[in-house]
């Protein structure tokens, strides 16, 4: 009787307690200057000035084509013109990235690889992260260093270097130690390939992918 009425108590605890609601979607789709911004919130657009909340969402700062933004007292950093991001918990960050689709399909989301900010697209035919020799100079890369190799691309038959890459990280989501290539081709992204995305299990719903950290 007396497990009973336990298992009856917790039904009702559960019952009880309030759903979470859903984290907002939030993408930086313009800025005025280093005053006030263009967000889209779960797909309604919302113009704020910088120290102003709308939805839920407040934003923090403005600079260089990117705005920190906050909501629960969560933050994360938006890159104009990348895909929408999900704002989601502290405890979910650390396991979860979720990024949703831009207008050609693609998923592309802000990061840093070693410390310093670049952007990324998800390639999942890729074999390894991918990197264009400019980028790897910019970021402060010694690709010169790492294993010389030859790849197939569009213009042919190209030398190209493979190096390890101390640390990716999207959001609070780190990968230490991934494989990259460095070849010398024009590339707006860094391409996201296996040898990152082997460290995540994924899932797509509709135009949204997930993340989840496997080890």
């Amino acid at each position: 009787m007396r497990r009973c009425w336990l298992a009856l108590a917790l039904l009702g605890l559960a019952m009880a307690t309030p759903a979470q609601p859903a984290s907002p979607q939030v993408q930086l789709n313009g800025m005025l200057g280093s005053r006030a911004a263009l967000l889209i919130i779960d797909g309604e657009p919302r113009t704020l000035e910088v120290g102003a909340t709308a939805k839920g969402v407040r934003l923090v700062a403005l600079e260089d084509g990117r705005a920190v933004v906050e909501t629960a007292g969560r933050r994360q950093t938006l890159q104009l013109g990348a895909a929408p991001a999900r704002i989601v918990s502290s405890t979910e960050q650390q396991r979860y990235i979720v990024m949703a689709s831009g207008p050609d399909g693609h998923y592309t989301t802000p990061g840093t690889i070693n410390g310093q900010a670049t952007s990324f697209l998800i390639d999942t035919g890729a074999t390894s992260v991918a990197l264009s020799q400019a980028e790897a100079e910019r970021l402060g890369l010694r690709f010169v260093n790492g294993k010389r190799v030859v790849t197939q691309t569009a213009n042919g038959i190209v030398p190209a270097y493979v190096i390890d890459l101390a640390s990716i990280r999207i959001g609070d989501v780190e990968v230490r130690n991934v494989s990259a290539i460095v070849i010398p081709a024009r590339m707006p992204h860094v391409l996201l390939g296996n040898s990152f995305l082997n460290r995540f299990q994924m899932r797509r719903e509709n135009d949204v992918m997930t993340l989840e950290l496997r080890y």
